[in-house]
């Protein structure tokens, strides 16, 4: 008999994880403690790691509606502007990898997925479901609300991110540790790339790299916009979890510093930025650190990790399948060692992502002797060291 599973968290995890589940059967409840579903945020760049698992999905049709293809990722200095590296994706990507690579805004995927879930109708979709305990017993898992409502299953998945409450409950030594604040802040910007000078539109993924920050741009959509990231180690005042604040502008131009006259007029052109602190946690120690009996973690609630390999919804979608295949179609009595068999096949790979992005993190913002290799290695390898097999092909 199928599981009956209680999804913590309605964004792109705990969708995926609805979806998959679903795909074999099993009846998985969504609660979300937004008043309704919903995504905000910016771009999304997917590999072919990603893009592969949403195509098992049956999505493939429906995200390549939705996606930019983009046909190169360039490297510059953010100095000059000169290009430091290139390398082909579109066509390229899709020959070497089975799948494509794509660019996405966040709200789409999510729309996607949502529509999916739906369509399958094998669960309930809950909102204004503001989780604050779980209770375990053998062979059920209970989740309470704030407004005293309680949900009876089989099974939790806590797909509730960073400050995953679902966390907290693994028998694991770091589940009640917090997230580290790593002092680096995101400001993200999206525009109609018709309204921008025909200099400024973009087909393809363009990283700058500069002391102690980076920017990226891409476009989504279908083309039809341009998504802008900054990231640096210059954390605005107060919690900037959303901080769209006057001040964050202010902040955002002292952080870029001197850049190239290029990369300025991108960022002038850009409305409405906003900004958010980037938190993550260690490296995953092992499987304990996913999952405990009737208990699993996906996405951010597990591993959450700085966006410097460009991952975080990648491995959030990666874990999703993994999950749903482990318990393939299992009965509840089947639970525990199914996510035992996930976490164990999940945690490694989730941890040398993490450690990945944090390496790349100071590779990209490195100074000095360090920025000089970097840009000198980046010279002579291009492609050969821009692409990652290891991430993209697993």
């Amino acid at each position: 008999m199928p599981a009956h599973i209680l999804v913590a968290g309605g964004g792109i995890g705990g969708l995926a994880v609805a979806l998959a589940l679903s795909r074999q059967r099993h009846r998985a409840d969504v609660f979300e403690q937004a008043a309704a579903f919903g995504e905000i945020g910016a771009g999304v760049q997917l590999g072919p790691n990603a893009t592969r698992r949403l195509q098992q999905l049956d999505l493939g049709s429906g995200l390549a509606a939705i996606s930019a293809r983009p046909d190169a990722l360039a490297v510059h200095s953010a100095g000059s502007g000169s290009e430091l590296a290139r390398m082909p994706l579109g066509d390229a990507m899709q020959q070497r990898y089975g799948a494509p690579y794509f660019c996405v805004h966040r709200a789409d995927l999510h729309g996607l997925l949502l529509d999916a879930v739906r369509a399958r109708g094998t669960g309930t979709l809950v909102t204004a479901a503001h989780i604050t305990q779980v209770e375990t017993s053998d062979d059920l898992v209970c989740l309470s609300s704030t407004d005293a409502r309680a949900w009876e299953g089989e099974a939790v998945v806590g797909a509730d991110g960073l400050w995953s409450m679902v966390r907290q409950e693994l028998d694991s030594a770091s589940a009640a540790q917090p997230p580290r604040v790593t002092g680096h802040t995101a400001w993200r910007a999206m525009a109609e790339q018709a309204r921008l000078p025909a200099a400024l539109r973009r087909g393809q993924v363009d990283v700058w790299l500069g002391p102690r920050l980076h920017a990226v741009a891409y476009p989504v959509r279908g083309g039809d916009w341009l998504n802008v990231v900054v990231i640096a180690e210059s954390a605005p005042a107060g919690d900037a979890r959303d901080w769209d604040q006057a001040g964050s502008i202010a902040a955002l131009k002292q952080a870029m510093g001197r850049s190239c006259a290029g990369l300025q007029a991108l960022l002038d052109a850009m409305p409405g930025w906003r900004a958010w602190s980037l938190g993550d946690r260690a490296p995953l120690n092992g499987a304990a650190d996913m999952a405990h009996e009737r208990i699993a973690l996906v996405g951010d609630a597990a591993h959450p990790m700085v966006p410097y390999l460009a991952q975080g919804a990648g491995m959030a979608i990666e874990d999703a399948v993994a999950l749903a295949d482990a318990l393939g179609d299992g009965s509840a009595a089947d639970v525990p060692a199914a996510f035992a068999r996930y976490a164990e096949a999940r945690w490694a790979r989730n941890a040398q992502v993490q450690a990945r992005a944090r390496r790349n993190g100071e590779i990209f913002h490195a100074t000095g002797a360090m920025r000089l290799g970097r840009d000198m290695a980046m010279r002579l390898l291009g492609a050969k060291l821009l692409d990652q097999p290891w991430l993209y092909g697993g």
